[in-house]
């Protein structure tokens, strides 16, 4: 199983932001040159966030801002946000053989332990706010500043 990278570029967008935001005009243009995406795909999510009331930005505008508190999302809410259209983490094969005792069974005794990790996970995504990971890159940050200088 594996997460398609928007969750990814998700966190990264929200990093970019909080980090360029006052300095410098933050546009798809220069998220996707931080992010090392295709621009297509960082607008994408942009509009992923945006419809999930994270970020907002408008036509005609050059800046795009962060209009939620980032100690109020969760990694859950950009699990959610960016996979909108697919909520479920596992994806059961559809034709098991009815003739097979085991592809006639699997799905009564596999979807319920499957139903449960799925709850799980999600709960362990709530648990994880997008301003830890801003605190962290800030420390990282800070930590290369003061190498610089030294």
């Amino acid at each position: 199983m594996q997460f398609t990278s928007k969750f990814t570029i998700a966190i990264h967008i929200l990093a970019a932001i909080d980090t360029f935001h006052g300095h410098v005009n933050v546009n798809s243009k220069l998220l996707s040159q931080s992010i090392g995406a295709n621009p297509v795909i960082v607008r994408g999510v942009m509009s992923d966030l945006k419809k999930a009331g994270i970020i907002m930005s408008h036509r005609g505008k050059n800046d795009v801002t962060i209009e939620k508190p980032l100690d109020q999302v969760s990694f859950y809410d950009i699990y959610q946000a960016v996979n909108a259209n697919d909520k479920d983490l596992f994806h059961f094969h559809e034709n098991p053989n009815p003739q097979c005792p085991v592809g006639r069974n699997i799905h009564k005794v596999l979807d319920g332990q499957l139903q449960q990790v799925q709850r799980d996970f999600e709960d362990e995504l709530k648990s994880y706010k997008v301003s830890d990971v801003i605190h962290n890159l800030h420390i990282v940050l800070n930590h290369e500043k003061q190498s610089l200088q030294a």
